[in-house]
């Protein structure tokens, strides 16, 4: 970081989550599938879905709230939100917007962007420019989602890994050594057709043909998305520990985007760090897309794990194909 930047941390984290749990006993009474087979292929038991009537928008307000209480700020102090998210409110105007309004946010600047499941990744890194370069001081960062309502219930392929909620972090200017130290981003756009919905679009308006072919669904070709994520997340990770001068034995705690165990288990092999370091609730809360990692890291501070002074790291990948990671050192 250069000598004129003023350092960005996460002073607040967040989470908010629908009150329907849907476990893999439920889904075997809708789809061919077994609990076993979930688990064994991915880790995940359960996952929380969005009941008629909540938004992302409501997640991300859940999430919010909790990162600005635990940041002790208000809603009218926010410079600017924004939103990682693939599942808007609606395509437009922006879920920041929307947002904006339910907090009575109303000096932030707001506004969304997409990179699929590394979107968290992507609004941080963007987040943490506006307060280094000094034009804010108070930026909200949301990952949320309700893909919940993109999956196709009959393919058990995607249907049965996805879930919904939100993660949310407050960036303020913190103390010198403290903060984001590093981030690193990175996209093929040659995997887009990897992982996609493929209507609803300019290139496929919404129509009685692509609502009946279901192509306003998730599409994804699992194996491929697989190798490209036990690849990149270990690479992406040792770039971004390497920016920040430092090595994995510096590391305390690895914060991966969740969407499958076996993928988090050959990251964590790969940078040499033991599972005790890695925090895992997959199992709990499924793949919810650009929300994971905010609310993994805000069920790690609120179950005491993250502890001032730690250097953390934070990955993901997505659609795209994008990746992402950011190493820091928590506290202010």
């Amino acid at each position: 970081m250069g000598m004129n930047l003023i350092p960005a941390g996460i002073t607040g984290a967040g989470m908010g989550l629908p009150d329907r749990i849907m476990t893999n006993a439920d889904l075997e009474k809708i789809v061919d599938t077994s609990d076993e087979w979930i688990t064994t292929r991915s880790g995940i038991k359960q996952r929380y879905i969005a009941e008629p009537g909540v938004y992302t928008s409501d997640l991300a307000v859940k999430a919010a709230r909790e990162a600005l209480e635990q940041a002790g700020l208000k809603p009218e102090e926010l410079d600017a939100i924004i939103i990682g998210t693939v599942t808007p409110d609606y395509p437009f105007p922006a879920a920041a917007c929307v947002v904006q309004e339910k907090l009575g946010a109303h000096r932030a600047a707001a506004f969304d962007l997409s990179a699929g499941c590394t979107g968290f990744m992507y609004a941080i890194t963007v987040g943490a420019q506006f307060i280094n370069t000094g034009m804010y001081r108070n930026v909200l960062v949301i990952g949320a989602e309700t893909l919940s309502r993109i999956l196709n219930w009959e393919d058990r392929t995607t249907c049965v890994l996805f879930g919904d909620g939100a993660g949310a972090v407050v960036l303020q200017p913190v103390s010198k050594g403290k903060g984001i130290l590093a981030c690193e981003l990175g996209s093929d756009g040659a995997g887009v057709p990897l992982l996609l919905q493929t209507a609803g679009g300019s290139k496929y308006p919404a129509s009685a043909e692509t609502v009946s072919g279901k192509q306003h669904s998730i599409y994804m070709a699992g194996k491929d998305v697989f190798k490209f994520a036990v690849k990149v997340m270990g690479e992406v990770a040792e770039k971004a520990i390497a920016k920040a001068g430092l090595t994995i034995d510096d590391i305390d705690f690895f914060i991966p985007h969740q969407a499958n165990i076996r993928i988090i288990d050959s990251a964590a092999k790969r940078l040499g760090l033991d599972m005790s370091k890695v925090f895992v609730n997959v199992d709990r809360y499924g793949n919810t897309s650009s929300a994971s990692i905010g609310i993994a890291l805000a069920e790690a501070v609120r179950e005491g794990k993250v502890k001032d002074g730690d250097t953390l790291v934070l990955v993901g990948f997505g659609a795209g194909l994008t990746w992402g990671a950011c190493v820091l050192c928590w506290g202010r």
